[in-house]
């Protein structure tokens, strides 16, 4: 007794750590908590968020442009060999002769400050606008990229749900086809069944079992790409809530095409790249900046690195400069005007994107309606479908029993049945698919995490 108290003790403690084990790397999880879980794990919406965020290095590249640009510098020169100029001997009283004479001296240490400033430069402060709709821009990519990934998690959602309800069609067709089997193999063994009927039935389970097997493998990928899309362990168990299966009457409201994210991307695009070409027309105009040193500079023929002695040959002197800098751009051989054509080009091109999604999204839009108003008379069919199909399997199942039916009768209601419930559950997986589009085409995607 004992033993058999500890042997328990120790099951049920087993028990207990599998139940938790278990449930820590199981999720519950709604479409709502998938597309969630998301957008805070997936690598792309990660990236993006980062992108938006390294915006702000992009703008402060450009504003340093126009902020004083300050540099020191140093040199020390040490010159082995003097260069030696001619110059006249009437310079020394001595006409009709030439002097060569060494200029500088052999070493030479400087020292300065640099200050550079753009008082107008029309790129600069160009760019810097368009450093700003940058901003923008990257902006409205990710929430370009939070949209495709609430697509791609909602559509895996709802196809692993469609997946699984197959799944359990099999299933329950599995189940009635076995227990046929085993009322015929009764009947057989009471000499009241063919064995021909017996081995039919037999036949069909295995198949019934060889499909079962090849679902299993099914749902197991579509989870596997389920979590993928949603930066979930693969290790995971996800069970997914029935509730988000049910359909929904949507508001089908004629969106604002110009508000939709895929719009607004090219827009933003089409500000960039306008931008682009006033920067390439500040060519054009002149530039003005501003300019200055000071440079501390010691002379010697010894190693200048002490104070100024006169005596050792060694003199320290400084000096400094400022110039105000213009320039005016004459003639470039019409480069500046073919690059300023080729930014225009991009210019119509992206205009005639804008006109083309203008008309794709509201085709998308009158698309996903038409297909939503189909799919819900489809589900309404074959809803009745599958209650019909059911009565047959039921009605033909007791003609059966009662040798009223023939065997070859049964399986065929019975694969009906079958039939029936995976184009309901088709039709479903249609329903809800056409329903994330229309979502979509309406720009209310975050609806998903409401």
């Amino acid at each position: 007794m004992k033993i058999n108290k500890s042997i328990t003790f120790i099951l049920s403690f087993l028990a207990l750590l599998f139940g938790a084990f278990t449930g820590f790397s199981q999720e519950r999880i709604t479409v709502k908590e998938a597309v969630s879980y998301a957008l805070e794990n997936k690598a792309d919406a990660q990236k993006a968020r980062l992108t938006t965020k390294n915006a702000e290095n992009e703008i402060a590249e450009i504003r340093s442009q126009a902020l004083p640009q300050i540099s020191l510098s140093g040199n020390l020169i040490y010159n082995p060999i003097l260069q030696e100029t001619a110059l006249p001997g009437e310079i020394i009283g001595q006409p009709g002769t030439t002097l060569l004479v060494p200029f500088g001296q052999e070493w030479m240490a400087l020292g300065g400050v640099n200050v550079f400033q753009n008082v107008f430069n029309h790129s600069v402060f160009t760019g810097l606008k368009a450093a700003r709709s940058t901003r923008e821009f990257y902006k409205i990519n990710e929430q370009l990229t939070e949209e495709e990934i609430i697509e791609a998690v909602a559509n895996g959602y709802y196809q692993v749900f469609i997946a699984k309800e197959k799944m359990k069609t099999i299933e329950s067709t599995l189940e009635n086809t076995e227990r046929v089997q085993q009322t015929i193999q009764g009947l057989f063994e009471n000499g009241l069944a063919k064995k021909i009927d017996l081995d039919r039935i037999k036949v069909n389970v295995v198949n019934l079992k060889s499909v079962k097997n090849q679902l299993e493998n099914a749902v197991q990928i579509q989870e596997n790409m389920l979590k993928f899309l949603i930066g979930m362990p693969i290790e995971t168990t996800v069970i997914l809530v029935e509730e988000d299966i049910e359909i929904r009457l949507l508001d089908a409201e004629n969106p604002d095409v110009k508000e939709l994210t895929p719009y607004q991307l090219l827009e933003a695009q089409q500000t960039l790249l306008t931008y682009n070409k006033k920067a390439i027309q500040g060519a054009y105009y002149p530039t003005v900046s501003l300019s200055g040193n000071y440079n501390y500079q010691g002379l010697g023929d010894q190693f200048p690195l002490q104070k100024s002695n006169e005596q050792k040959g060694i003199f320290w002197t400084d000096y400094s400069q400022i110039t105000l800098n213009v320039n005016i751009p004459i003639f470039t051989g019409f480069g500046t005007r073919s690059k300023v054509r080729q930014a225009q080009y991009q210019v119509d091109m992206i205009n005639q994107d804008m006109k083309d999604a203008e008309l794709a999204l509201n085709v998308a839009f009158q698309n996903a309606k038409s297909q939503l108003n189909n799919s819900l008379l489809t589900i309404e069919s074959q809803r009745e479908n599958v209650q019909l199909a059911e009565e047959v399997f039921e009605n033909t199942e007791n003609n059966y029993s009662n040798g009223l039916a023939s065997l070859t009768d049964l399986i065929d209601a019975e694969n009906a049945l079958t039939e029936a419930k995976n184009n309901y559950s088709n039709a479903l997986l249609e329903y809800k698919l056409a329903e994330i589009q229309l979502i979509k085409s309406q720009g209310k995607l975050h609806s998903f995490l409401q």
